[in-house]
């Protein structure tokens, strides 16, 4: 057995001497005879595309590599300055230009990219749009002002917008208190944004309409960027009640006071449904005309009063009636507006703000119609008024 042993030891230590015996070492593997895939490389626009909105996405997308460098000429071989950033998808990048691509000019973007094999280069040359129409919209409310709970955004284009998606895809709203407003098209040219209840209070609102260079339809083309940032005040919601002829106004959430009112008569009643406060006047000419009745007509006025807040464009202000106060608490004698005594009517004035809410209740007429009726309007018919939903 001792032998036996000792055999297998010699074995063993004769086979390990063979492994390290560097004459009988297997010869290296053979290089792959397979050639390495070269980068692929797609560029947006493409080679030769015309009427391209200047602010198109310039995009290169890279496979089997990873890309190099980016460059963009003008048509006198001008560089343009730029930036490349990731892109949405992992194998795209995007140039974006400093200032916005001009109309009616042509570029040509160069892009090279490295991989396994020898750099890949690729170009593309391509012309912007000549607009047939230029729009720059009108925004409320105006920069820099505060405004009441009640208050949308309002856009209005002076060119019909064909695209409605595309414009609202270059609306964006941010808050400092997050909400869930979207935005509802009245018209071609007129478009509102609201959350589903009144904003709320003390909020830091800004809208960037990012429109310069984008496509509208039908020739139509952004002319410029704009931003607008607001800032949402207290919340003052009050309630005017045509069947107890009150107006309560709340600060928030506390009742601070309840005044004795009139609203519209039978014949003229007031509108109901959440008015927005839009303009202010300490002094004022209720002239009928406005609103379609002509002063020398039965119905027809043309009255100074005090004190006056406007509610809508059907002719509905909240303002100073002392003619009418033995009727205020009791009857509704109006033609429309909510009837103060001069006392009460000037301490709502010193109160109100535009965005401001009075919602009038239990009148004989119909729903609000006017400028902003945006309230009036239930959370899912607003919804389907986006070109995005």
């Amino acid at each position: 057995m001792r032998r036996t042993a000792a055999l297998v030891t010699a074995g063993a230590l004769v086979l390990l001497g063979g492994c390290d015996d560097g004459d009988d070492a297997a010869p290296a593997a053979a290089p792959s005879s397979v050639p390495s895939a070269p980068a692929q490389v797609q560029l947006t626009p493409a080679d030769g595309s015309v009427d391209v909105a200047p602010a198109t996405p310039v995009e290169v997308s890279v496979t089997d590599g990873e890309l190099a460098d980016v460059t963009v000429v003008d048509g006198a071989g001008a560089e343009v300055p730029g930036e490349v950033a990731d892109g949405d998808d992992e194998d795209t990048d995007v140039w974006t230009p400093e200032a916005p691509l001009a109309y009616g000019t042509t570029y040509t973007l160069t892009a090279t990219a490295e991989g396994a094999a020898a750099p890949v280069e690729a170009t593309s040359t391509f012309t912007t749009a000549t607009p047939e129409t230029l729009t720059t919209p009108s925004i409320g409310p105006l920069d820099g002002t505060t405004v009441g709970v009640g208050m949308p955004i309002r856009v209005w284009f002076d060119e019909p917008v064909a695209d409605r998606a595309t414009a609202e895809s270059h609306l964006l709203v941010t808050s400092s208190t997050p909400t869930d407003g979207v935005w509802s098209w009245f018209s071609d040219t007129e478009v509102h944004f609201r959350p589903s209840e009144y904003w709320p209070a003390d909020t830091e609102v800004t809208l960037e309409a990012d429109l310069e260079g984008v496509a509208l339809g039908d020739g139509v083309f952004g002319e410029k960027d704009r931003t607008v940032s607001f800032s949402v005040g207290d919340r003052h919601v009050s309630i005017a009640d045509a069947a107890t002829h009150t107006l309560e106004v709340h600060d928030g959430d506390r009742l601070v006071r309840t005044f004795p009112m009139s609203a519209g008569s039978p014949d003229t009643p007031s509108y109901n449904g959440p008015h927005v406060v839009t303009e202010m006047n300490a002094e004022r000419v209720m002239d009928s005309s406005t609103y379609g009745v002509p002063v020398d007509s039965p119905d027809g006025y043309r009255t100074p009063v005090d004190w006056a807040v406007r509610l809508s464009d059907s002719g509905e202000f909240v303002h100073a009636a002392p003619w009418s106060v033995a009727q205020q608490g009791r009857e509704n004698v109006s033609h429309g507006c909510i009837n103060l005594s001069t006392e009460n009517a000037r301490w709502f004035f010193d109160f109100s703000q535009p965005g401001d809410v009075v919602e009038i209740r239990n009148s004989d007429a119909g729903t609000l119609t006017s400028d902003i009726s945006d309230w009036t309007i239930p959370w899912d018919e607003w919804q389907a008024g986006s070109a995005l939903r």
